[in-house]
């Protein structure tokens, strides 16, 4: 008997939302009792007069776990449309990250280096440490930050995913 062992992937959803109280916790509530994991969730108004809020959510599981997910989040009363950036295909994904580094001599040296090929921005200086703003996707800050940790890493604030689909349409 073979047991199939599906892949998980990783999938960014785009969740247009009323912005009202209590449904950032409906959704994370959502994928809690579940035990659906949320590795980046962002959340933004998205009109004018503020009343939708695009909640950004970037989860992973087999296929058929993303399926439940987007059907359950579609199935919420304050939700208006659910969709699935990584299905529907081309995206962009962004990230910003504040990243703190201690270094002196050798090592500020090379913490300027590695920022200006990661075309890291230096947003705070002191005589003993810096405050880089780094953008682009997760995998670039992931690598600029382990980079970062040989060379001083103190602390990171980082914002989460934000992803719109390309082309002229809003989906």
């Amino acid at each position: 008997m073979h047991i199939k062992h599906e892949q998980t992937e990783r999938h960014t959803l785009s969740v247009t939302v009323d912005n009202e109280a209590g449904v950032l916790a409906r959704i994370a509530g959502m994928f809690t009792s579940r035990g659906y994991n949320i590795e980046s969730l962002t959340v933004a108004d998205i009109t004018e007069d503020e009343k939708v809020s695009r909640i950004t959510i970037v989860t992973t599981g087999t296929p058929e776990v993303i399926e439940q997910v987007v059907s359950q989040l579609d199935r919420l009363v304050p939700v208006h449309k659910v969709t699935d950036l990584t299905e529907l295909g081309p995206h962009v994904e962004r990230e910003l990250a504040l990243v703190k580094v201690a270094g002196v001599g050798d090592h500020r040296i090379e913490a300027l280096r590695l920022a200006e090929v990661y075309r890291a921005r230096v947003i705070d200086a002191t005589i003993s440490s810096f405050v880089f703003e780094v953008t682009g996707g997760s995998d670039k800050i992931d690598k600029f930050i382990e980079l970062m940790r040989e060379v001083g890493l103190i602390e990171v604030a980082r914002t989460g995913v934000v992803a719109i689909a390309r082309g002229k349409e809003a989906v």
